[in-house]
């Protein structure tokens, strides 16, 4: 609540809200007062000259000097007597507007401080990918250099790490943005900020009845409230407008004097001049001005009637769209919740897969994509329907800092609640390729034994045509074919899988047998028409790429890229 609390002292737009209001409250003491006595002084100087139409002679001269104290109290005013009527409407517009305020506070706070949370747990589980992609790039790297899998594992780690840095830079961006938003609401940098838990059971709207709260936005919004009063105001203005046909009477009494005055008595002193009676203004022609006005006040009314009615549909949409928010994400953070522990089994059965063989590279980074993406969803997904929630008790009007203070209390300081899948790699499994586990010696055709040719070269004394156009070499066996024989002297021949169900593609053979001692070369340097090299206790030459260049015995996990450059 300390953000909060801090946007109502720092917000500037709130502030200024409030001004407006304090502004607005004046409207009614200043119509009020055309009701009430008007009470003037007046003082002046002249000089007089009096001459005679005949010859133009003077006939008297000399200075003046007068004074008036007048007092008027108008009897009838229609005008300003609806005036004063406008203006209590126009003060409970100002304080609906003062209202408006402090609800869009309370959101724009809201989305700010979630949207911080969301961009923070959707960057903490990026991190976590970048992570986990990271062992795949550095696995896949270890196993080539091994001869245990294709440099296509390494080229699709290497690739999806790439792209997992590009979207936590665009997140960091998007974070110091939201960041940046908060502080110019709040007015100070935000420092640590409490979290909704994973797990955090959130609130249902109350009724859970879509009509309950289509009717109370129709007819409690406050946009719907403002609209109507909009059109009170509106309705006042017309008979304003039409009080200028009507008379103005008003009582006037006023004392005064003048310096040439004179007692008709002959005696010490001035005279004071006193006077009170009745005006009575009559307007008889004003040259259209008044129609005029009675016919613009008439259509500003229809068009106030009209902005009210678009306020009570917009009112009921924004509600339906609000609940079925909330209803709706619920529903997703428990479908999300399940996915994500599906998606985190996933995840540890890929990677034991690819410990075994029964699965490639491919499958896990899919796997771990898949289980990043959902708590990405997840994270997103809690904090919007928080703010749908708040969203749909403005839209009713009733969205009050109790509200907020209940959703505050389910907010803890803590990190990011990202949680990671289990490590299913074995004990002295760590880097190993599909199949090479201790005591296995089987590999999945999908592997590095499959299409693409064997990651290990064939053992010496074997023959492996070259893939056409391709360099690599092609088993020397069919793929579903019977296993190769190991070379002679070896003590064991690799046993094959036979897990097929009834009905099924037949299960892949094992990869070629490695003769003892060999070197961990992933493909044999074969070209066209052309058998392998077996010069070297039967594992072929290293792999040259086509373009000539040399692929270090142990390169770092981005060789991908130093080599490029």
């Amino acid at each position: 609540m300390q953000a909060w609390r801090d946007a109502l002292v720092s917000d500037p737009t709130y502030s200024a809200a409030r001004a407006a209001y304090r502004a607005g409250l004046e409207r009614q003491p200043q119509a009020r007062a055309n009701l009430l006595p008007y009470v003037s002084a007046e003082a002046g100087g002249e000089y007089r000259d009096v001459r005679s139409t005949s010859g133009f002679r003077r006939d008297t001269s000399g200075t003046r000097g007068t004074w008036d104290l007048v007092l008027t109290q108008p009897l009838f005013d229609w005008g300003s007597y609806k005036t004063y009527e406008q203006s209590k409407l126009v003060v409970a517009d100002v304080e609906v507007q003062l209202q408006q305020a402090f609800q869009d506070l309370l959101l724009r706070v809201s989305e700010a401080y979630f949207n911080v949370l969301s961009f923070e747990d959707q960057l903490a589980a990026t991190v976590a990918e970048k992570s986990a992609i990271a062992e795949q790039v550095e696995s896949a790297q270890r196993n080539f250099e091994l001869g245990n899998a294709t440099i296509t594992d390494t080229y699709e780690a290497q690739s999806r790490y790439d792209l997992i840095v590009a979207q936590e830079l665009q997140l960091q961006n998007l974070l110091e943005v939201q960041r940046d938003r908060l502080t110019q609401i709040v007015g100070n940098p935000p420092g640590s900020l409490a979290r909704l838990p994973s797990g955090t059971p959130l609130p249902a709207p109350q009724p859970a009845r879509l009509e309950a709260w289509s009717s109370q936005a129709q007819s409690s919004s406050l946009e719907v409230v403002r609209a109507e009063l909009q059109t009170r105001i509106a309705q006042r203005d017309i008979e304003i407008a039409r009080s200028g046909f009507y008379p103005i009477v008003a009582l006037r009494a006023s004392s005064g004097s003048a310096t040439d005055s004179r007692l008709t008595n002959p005696g010490s002193g001035r005279p004071i001049d006193n006077s009170i009676g009745v005006v009575v203004s009559m307007p008889f022609y004003t040259g259209g001005a008044v129609s005029s006005r009675v016919t613009e006040s008439v259509q500003l009314e229809q068009r106030a009637r009209f902005n009210a009615e678009t306020s009570r549909r917009q009112a009921l949409q924004l509600a339906r769209q609000y609940y079925t928010g909330v209803t709706t994400g619920l529903l997703r953070v428990r479908a999300l919740e399940a996915g994500e522990r599906s998606s985190r089994s996933a995840v540890e059965a890929n990677r034991l897969g690819y410990e075994v063989g029964v699965r490639i590279n491919l499958d896990v980074l899919n796997a771990e994509q898949q289980l990043y993406a959902t708590q990405r969803d997840l994270a997103q997904v809690r904090y919007n329907t928080l703010i749908d929630g708040l969203r749909l008790k403005a839209t009713s009007g009733i969205l009050a800092e109790a509200d907020l203070d209940a959703i505050n209390q389910l907010l803890r300081f803590g990190p990011p609640a990202i949680e990671k899948p289990a490590d299913t790699r074995r004990s002295g499994m760590t880097g190993l390729a599909p199949g090479k586990a201790a005591g296995g010696n089987a590999r999945s055709n999908r592997g590095a034994g499959g299409p693409l040719g064997p990651a290990i070269a064939p053992a010496a004394g074997t023959t492996g045509g070259p893939t056409s156009g391709s360099g690599l070499s092609t088993p020397a066996a069919p793929i579903y074919g019977s296993p190769v024989a190991p070379p002679a002297g070896s003590s064991a021949a690799p046993a094959g899988r036979s897990r097929s169900a009834p009905g099924a593609m037949p299960t892949p053979s094992p990869a070629p047998y490695l003769a003892p001692n060999a070197a961990p070369n992933a493909f044999p340097n074969t070209a066209p028409d052309s058998t392998p090299n077996t010069a070297t206790k039967g594992i072929s030459a290293p792999w040259v790429p086509p373009d000539g260049s040399q692929v270090p015995d142990s390169a770092p996990p981005d060789f991908l890229n130093q080599r490029s450059r």
